[in-house]
């Protein structure tokens, strides 16, 4: 692990775009190793798992029993599956880089949200509309930070993330949204947005950091090979999910304890 302390202008460049790259967080051996342990849970496959066939979105297949549709999309709780993903989640270097972005002294990492590992597979991977995380989460504030590892390279082709950045500070009115909280690409507003997206391009050992309300979107995998990418979202423990809610189901877990 090389350590990288957060400087001034990648803080601002938070601050202002809504994400952050901080490099090489994980090593070659750390990447490959998370590599083969993931593959290995694919075939045969572990669950819990969400199917492309579960989600709908453009490129899904209908349903379990058409062509790809038992194609995993993510398995789920990442933290819980092994002692390499749960020392990921709390990776020190990171922890301390989030208790700066998000001005806290303590971190939690929600059990409810991520905490998968993204496998998009070549073939039948799904599309992903334009869309911020925040419109499934309930909590005090929408303030909460994500941690996209990449375990290998991550392009345009094999489905990187797209972003749209500042959004994070805009605010969208709900007749730019459908039914669903993706944006209307037909709306001449949202075309403006959707012209000024990029691909965030990574390393292996990359992690990528991005705030709940950015809009983000992702392509299909039209390479011959699985990316895999942990993820997991975090927030300040005084940033509490609300009760009875989705994000209330399971405790948050303390980085550093």
């Amino acid at each position: 692990m090389t350590t990288h302390p957060l400087s001034s202008a990648a803080e601002q460049q938070f601050a202002d775009d809504g994400f952050v790259i901080i490099p090489s967080v994980l090593d070659t051996e750390v990447c490959l190793a998370l590599t083969r342990a993931l593959q290995a849970e694919l075939d045969p496959l572990l669950g819990p798992v969400e199917f492309e066939a579960d989600v709908g979105y453009p490129g899904a297949p209908a349903n379990l029993e058409a062509p790809g549709g038992a194609t995993p999309r993510r398995l789920l709780n990442a933290f819980t599956r092994s002692d390499s993903l749960r020392e990921l989640a709390l990776n020190p270097q990171v922890g301390s880089i989030l208790k700066r972005l998000l001005n806290a002294q303590s971190v939690g990492m929600s059990q409810c949200h991520h905490n998968c590992v993204m496998t998009k597979h070549p073939g039948y991977s799904s599309a992903t509309l334009w869309h911020q995380d925040m419109r499934y989460w309930s909590f005090d504030r929408p303030e909460l930070i994500s941690a996209w590892f990449a375990l290998g390279d991550e392009v345009a082709s094999n489905g990187a993330l797209r972003v749209i950045s500042g959004t994070h500070n805009h605010r969208i009115d709900r007749g730019r949204l459908d039914k669903d909280l993706f944006l209307r690409p037909e709306l001449d507003d949202n075309q403006v947005l959707i012209e000024r997206a990029q691909t965030v391009a990574l390393n292996p050992g990359d992690v990528l950091l991005f705030h709940c309300r950015l809009f983000h979107a992702a392509g299909r995998n039209v390479e011959d090979v699985i990316k895999l990418s942990p993820v997991f979202t975090y927030h300040a423990l005084d940033n509490r999910p609300i009760p009875n809610t989705r994000s209330d189901r399971l405790p948050s877990i303390i980085l550093g304890s």
